[in-house]
């Protein structure tokens, strides 16, 4: 890791703020579909598959309380709002294409080791110390 300015107070290091901005399951994912352009609560509803209702509106809250994501409402019946993600947000989308990257590359792999701790069933002694991945 590269060495970075003393940290700002209340944050460890660069990572941690990285962190607490994109906290849950669900705000990596929400800023992915973002990054394709503007998109409308129903649109990033059914992109973020599984999402409770009440989970997305909370996130987005959130994303737009931290100056990632811009909420825009048209003041029209029946309501129409998009969100659209803000030059930091932006920025931040940028940081997270290399963990896409990994996904994506290693997403095979991934969903070997979910499958082997699926296995394990709470009995920690029949679990292994380490998957084999050769």
């Amino acid at each position: 890791m590269a060495t970075s300015p003393a940290p700002v107070p209340g944050f460890s290091c660069g990572l941690d703020a990285t962190l607490r901005v994109i906290a849950g399951k669900w705000k990596p994912l929400i800023i992915y579909f973002l990054v394709q352009g503007p998109n409308r609560y129903g649109a990033l509803k059914r992109a973020v598959r599984g999402v409770s209702d009440k989970m997305l509106i909370q996130q987005l809250k959130e994303l737009e309380a931290d100056g990632i994501v811009t909420r825009r409402d048209y003041q029209e019946v029946p309501p129409r709002v998009d969100y659209t993600l803000t030059p930091l947000g932006l920025s931040l989308a940028e940081a997270l294409t290399p963990l896409c990257t990994w996904g994506s590359d290693n997403m095979a792999t991934v969903a070997q080791i979910f499958a082997e701790r699926a296995k394990w069933g709470g009995a920690e002694e029949e679990r292994p110390t380490a998957i084999d991945r050769s």
